[in-house]
């Protein structure tokens, strides 16, 4: 069996679809759908913002506190499960610790010697 490619089921023009061609609230959805988005694009503002003028000091220790928070929600995760989401989870928790790491070491060193 074959079909006529150009074959349309034909729509009854009947009143209620004249009447929706009218509608406003078709128009806003066919706008909605059809339409190119002219208005300027949104910038993308971040979720949290930091604090103008923190110290580099003081971001480190906040990041090393959240480090550590994080690693207290996976290790806690991990303690509670088996086979091998127990390993992607204290998996999470050893980057966690050497990210701390690296913070912690970074707070430690002289102040000549972070940038370098």
């Amino acid at each position: 069996m074959t079909t006529s490619p150009n074959h349309l089921p034909g729509t009854p023009e009947t009143d209620e679809l004249l009447g929706m061609r009218n509608s406003g609230a078709a128009r806003r959805a066919l706008d909605y759908y059809l339409k190119e988005d002219v208005r300027a694009p949104v910038a993308d503002e971040p979720f949290f913002d930091i604090k103008p003028g923190i110290s580099h000091e003081d971001a480190l220790i906040h990041a090393s506190d959240l480090l550590r928070s994080a690693a207290a929600a996976a290790y806690e995760s991990a303690s509670s499960r088996r086979g091998d989401g127990r390993d992607l989870a204290f998996s999470v928790v050893y980057l966690i610790d050497m990210a701390k790491a690296m913070v912690e070491q970074t707070l430690r060193a002289p102040a000549g010697q972070a940038n370098a």
